[in-house]
């Protein structure tokens, strides 16, 4: 179902991970931003498009993660734009000649059977720094970044004031880090990039949860800086989502503590060179 959370942007949520799905208003159609994860979803979101007149006009995938470069042949043809990063990462995983069996092993088993692959990551890498979205309708700022995943990026509608963040400022993930050589500067990077619009921004789209509106926003960013530099500073963590995460959610406690070790360990590397 459909929600509209500000004039001409709509989300469309998925049940497992809370996905966000966005849909923006155009002249000549939607644009549809992580379109989904699952074919039965991704079908409920053509219908209600179907429903209200608005053809798919383009795609766009904030981040080359399975669940972000997912698409379904209702959705239509439209052209499906990445950052050019993110569209190498998927053309270097689409090369192997095993990439589904490969994608399709790191799958949710609750959703396994109806994640449809046949369309997976066939992205349109807009021209390096590229700084707006091709399309017709309200002007969509790119601001791409190192932080989470190659190639990630945030799309701002100033206009709409809505900052639309990949798998950033969720209220249910912490920070995830990308496995890069600097991983928590890079993410800092990401951070400021945001803060750096954040106060012309009144509504703000995760990846995953729920929307943040007006103060909240700038408090999601203090947030995931903080857990940031508490990983950066081997800090005890006192972050809600891991202290006391959403009910059914305690699993996510898990990435911290995966996160926590993999940088104890690279510290502990680099201070024996």
């Amino acid at each position: 179902m459909l929600q509209q959370v500000a004039e001409g942007v709509l989300i469309h949520q998925s049940e497992l991970l809370e996905n966000n799905t966005v849909v923006v208003y155009g002249t000549d159609g939607v644009l549809l931003v992580d379109a989904g994860i699952t074919g039965a979803e991704m079908t409920c979101l053509a219908n209600d498009l179907r429903e209200l007149g608005q053809p798919v006009a383009a795609g766009f995938s904030t981040h080359p993660d399975w669940d972000h470069v997912l698409w379904h042949a209702e959705l239509g043809k439209a052209p499906r734009y990445g950052t050019a990063r993110c569209a190498a990462f998927m053309r270097d995983v689409l090369s192997n000649a095993d990439w589904q069996a490969g994608v399709a092993e790191g799958l949710p088993p609750e959703i396994a059977e109806d994640t449809p692959l046949d369309l997976y990551g066939l992205i349109t890498g807009l021209p390096a720094e590229t700084a707006q979205l091709p399309w017709a309708g309200p002007k969509v700022r790119i601001i791409e970044h190192p932080a989470h995943a190659p190639g990630h990026a945030a799309l701002w509608i100033e206009e709409r004031r809505v900052l639309i963040a990949g798998d950033m400022l969720s209220d249910v993930f912490v920070p995830m880090l990308d496995d890069a050589d600097n991983p928590i500067a890079d993410y800092l990077v990401g951070l400021g990039l945001l803060d750096g619009v954040a106060d012309d921004v009144d509504v703000l789209i995760p990846g995953h949860g729920s929307v943040a509106r007006d103060e909240e926003v700038r408090a999601r960013i203090e947030l995931d800086r903080a857990y940031v530099e508490d990983l950066r500073d081997a800090r005890v963590c006192s972050d809600p989502r891991v202290v006391s995460p959403k009910p059914g959610w305690e699993w996510a406690s898990d990435i911290h503590e995966g996160q926590a070790r993999s940088l104890a360990r690279k510290s502990e590397r680099e201070g024996s060179d």
